[in-house]
């Protein structure tokens, strides 16, 4: 017993080798930390762009029937516009080109062209492995950038395949909530954007707490593909100190019992939140 306490010791103390532990612990949490962040802007706004009936034609001539009617504020619109044209004028050119198309897709398809674009992001991000899209955006997206730090690559490569997951969790517990709630909220004077505030996402966000602490969990293990583009994270420690001291079981159940340790916390943590979400109703 007493021997196989000094061979622990002679892994991970000898030659301070649990530094390297150390380092993958903060790259891990840090890239999971991040690419959660991103996941959640990406989610919230691709969710959005799937629930949305948003016209762009119909919000064109919106805005020309409001402006016509106060004819100064058009005129000081038009030359504002005319003085950005002249300074940025490709700029403008591109922008007036995705609007046309925009419209043209409008009312050839009969359909709002962010939410077809929503479910081809969807689509392909669930579509295809992680890996494959951290190798895609580190060996060919940022190939030509060799001094992109590996964790602002990884982070925006997890928080992109979060994205996709992290908005169909959001949509689908928008989607499941009553329509009444939002006809009352209609009923009472509220704009739509007010009513999606104040009822619609409250109740939204209580049902789909538990899959989103589902996708933070999987989000965290899944940081131990890094290696791949050589990020050192958790796994990548372990192998390292394999390779100094030849002993391949002990630094890997190490980190599986730190993985292990880190999603009991939140996992724990989460439970309290959701019941004090459950207390307030």
């Amino acid at each position: 017993m007493f021997q196989y306490i000094d061979t622990l010791k002679e892994i991970f103390i000898g030659g301070e080798r649990y530094n390297y532990i150390l380092q993958g612990l903060t790259f891990s949490v840090g890239v999971t930390f991040f690419s959660a962040v991103i996941g959640i802007i990406l989610g919230v706004l691709f969710a959005l762009m799937r629930i949305s009936k948003f016209s762009l034609t119909k919000s064109i001539v919106s805005m020309y029937k409001k402006l016509s009617k106060i004819p100064i504020l058009s005129v000081v619109v038009m030359l504002v516009l005319m003085r950005l044209i002249f300074l940025y004028k490709f700029f403008f050119l591109g922008f007036f080109i995705v609007i046309v198309l925009f419209c043209i897709f409008e009312k050839v398809f009969k359909g709002n062209p962010l939410e077809y674009f929503a479910i081809l992001y969807t689509d392909i991000i669930r579509g295809t492995p992680a890996v494959v899209q951290l190798m895609i955006l580190a060996n060919v997206i940022f190939a030509g950038f060799r001094d992109m730090p590996v964790f602002l690559i990884a982070s925006l490569s997890f928080g992109i395949n979060s994205g996709a997951y992290v908005s169909e969790i959001i949509r689908a517990g928008i989607e499941g909530l009553d329509k009444g709630q939002m006809e009352a909220a209609r009923a009472l004077g509220m704009p739509y954007g007010t009513a999606m505030k104040e009822v619609i996402i409250p109740q939204a966000i209580k049902k789909i707490l538990p899959a989103l602490v589902s996708e933070f969990i999987t989000l965290l293990k899944e940081t131990s593909i890094v290696g791949f583009i050589g990020g050192v994270d958790l796994l990548r420690s372990a192998n390292i100190i394999t390779s100094q001291t030849y002993r391949g079981v002990e630094p890997l159940l190490a980190v599986g019992i730190i993985y292990l340790v880190m999603t009991g916390l939140f996992t724990k943590f989460m439970r309290k939140v959701e019941k004090g979400m459950k207390v307030s109703d």
